[in-house]
């Protein structure tokens, strides 16, 4: 009897042991009580609102998001699960937001100093789609596949800049993809240099014709080597397309 007692001791353990884990993967549980606390201390905050036991491919690509916000400090992921039964756990938090059960999952982002949250419209089925939109909306770096932070950076610099300026950060992008410590970070980082020049020559217009061409290619009947590299760069487009649009400071 006392095995048995034991065995179920550990089933348990265990199974607290992954519900923890899954918690500690970049997503904070709020309620009524931290809510206001936890996220006013963020430039923005990520918010799932979902059933209490969420499951499922929606829930799974949350979960990325989660993980992958942990290297952006000002981010926060958060998530509040509602009952609609018992002692309906959250649901004031759902009521205050105009949530009901039907909505769910639903995503809103908050941003510090602003009122009201931002709802997300995209695609939940697509962690991609959730990452531009908390870069759009905030300005914050979360790399998009294939991405490189230090590019990114010179991207954000170059659709502010003059000219003049736009030149001195092209030759900057050139000499640190000249510098790439690998051939892979090599190929990423002059795919950012040729976009750039291209750029200066064309206009910025040439991004989204170029974003267009290249999701038309990967489409159609091309090896497995070359729909990767189309992947990439049409990751590193979208990049571009997000900072020339930033959103976030027009709210």
């Amino acid at each position: 009897m006392a095995s048995w007692h034991y065995s179920v001791f550990l089933l348990v353990a265990s199974a607290m042991q992954l519900i923890l884990a899954e918690v500690n993967q970049g997503s904070v549980p709020l309620n009524a009580g931290t809510f206001d606390k936890i996220t006013s201390k963020f430039k923005a905050t990520l918010v799932k609102f979902d059933e209490m036991y969420p499951y499922g491919e929606k829930h799974d690509e949350f979960k990325k998001v989660a993980k992958d916000s942990t290297s952006q400090p000002e981010l926060l992921v958060a998530e509040i699960n509602v009952a609609d039964y018992g002692d309906k756990d959250n649901a004031d938090l759902g009521k205050r937001f105009g949530l009901t059960k039907d909505d769910f999952p639903a995503y809103k982002l908050f941003i510090q100093g602003k009122d009201e949250p931002i709802d997300f419209t995209g695609d939940a089925t697509k962690v991609e789609e959730i990452k531009k939109f908390i870069i759009q909306h905030s300005g914050l770096w979360l790399g998009l596949p294939a991405c490189i932070e230090e590019f990114d950076s010179y991207v954000r610099e170059f659709v502010k800049a003059s000219d003049e300026d736009r030149e001195k950060i092209v030759r900057k992008a050139e000499a640190a993809a000249a510098a790439a410590s690998s051939e892979d970070l090599k190929e990423r980082s002059n795919i950012y240099v040729k976009t750039f020049q291209k750029i200066l020559e064309k206009g910025e217009e040439f991004v989204s014709s170029e974003l267009d061409r290249v999701e038309r290619l990967s489409e159609g009947k091309v090896s497995e080597k070359k729909k990767s590299l189309l992947k990439t760069r049409a990751s590193i487009l979208t990049s571009f397309q997000l900072w020339m649009k930033p959103v976030h400071e027009e709210l």
